[in-house]
């Protein structure tokens, strides 16, 4: 049997997170731009919401770079499965009784920071 390769960690408690998804990434590589980005994610940039604004590189030329290179092949054409990704995410939410659907509501988790329209 052969040994998986280990990923470079991300810190301590994002990598806690990221090592429930490991299962769902068969590649070294796709593990790896998983941590970048989520940690992209999380960080307080000015363009988080851009693929070179994830990868931490400048807006136009930082877009040809390798790191936004790598996250732009991540997350179009890579093969893992979104829906399994997106399950596991939700799993341990709706389990929590704090955080999950019930008759009353449903807490949402909204990412973007951009102003919404209506109730």
């Amino acid at each position: 049997m052969t040994r998986r390769a280990l990923c470079p960690s991300a810190p301590r408690l994002l990598e806690d997170y990221a090592q429930q998804f490991d299962g769902l990434f068969g590649k070294l590589s796709q593990r790896r731009c998983f941590r970048e980005y989520l940690q992209g994610s999380l960080l307080p940039r000015e363009r988080s919401k851009t693929l070179a604004g994830l990868a931490g590189t400048e807006p136009v030329l930082g877009a040809q770079a390798p790191p936004a290179q790598r996250l732009q092949w991540f997350l179009s054409e890579s093969s893992w499965d979104a829906e399994a990704v997106n399950a596991r995410r939700l799993a341990p939410l709706c389990a929590d009784p704090a955080t999950r659907p019930h008759a009353r509501g449903v807490l949402i988790i909204d990412e973007t920071g951009d102003r919404k329209d209506g109730t």
